[in-house]
């Protein structure tokens, strides 16, 4: 890293369309060879009988950033080299094949960026309070817990189903 480039970390919750642009941008620089990046988009999915059209966000926002700012720190304790890191998820209604969360991290060369891109991706789902409920063509919808979350590695919560009205 050039001593010009100070490091970014930059994470943005939104309930508009992601622009994938946008976070590369956020994390280039002239000392960053790579740019290491995830989309995690919402996929058709069948689960007992129903077909999933859409899932939708929910967030708290203040504790979100701080538990963001706590991930980039790991990252580059564990990845010093990473230069900038950049995280922008969906909040909201994400129908099927839209983008949910981009994320992007450079660095001087491809291994650490692979390796911290996964390591975010993994630590975001189980550490951020960013909730998902999937919305069926039934009209019902379900709270779904993270696999990553360490609740749900304990299977102490079970899911919530209810009914939606509106979709």
């Amino acid at each position: 890293m050039t001593e010009s480039e100070e490091r970014r970390d930059v994470f943005k919750l939104s309930r508009d369309w992601l622009s994938v642009q946008e976070v590369v941008d956020t994390v280039s620089g002239s000392s960053c060879g790579a740019i290491s990046m995830f989309i995690g988009t919402t996929r058709e999915d069948e689960l007992g009988g129903r077909k999933v059209i859409g899932l939708d966000y929910e967030a708290y926002e203040l504790m979100a950033q701080s538990e963001f700012s706590k991930l980039c720190d790991d990252i580059r304790e564990r990845w010093p080299t990473v230069t900038h890191v950049c995280v922008h998820h969906r909040l909201g209604w994400v129908k099927v094949g839209e983008a949910s969360v981009a994320m992007a991290i450079s660095s001087p060369h491809r291994h650490d960026g692979q390796q911290a891109i996964r390591h975010c991706i993994e630590r975001l789902k189980a550490s951020l309070p960013i909730w998902k409920k999937e919305v069926y063509d039934t009209q019902e919808e379900s709270w779904k817990e993270n696999a990553e979350c360490p609740w749900a590695l304990q299977n102490k919560v079970p899911p919530v189903t209810s009914s939606r009205e509106n979709v």
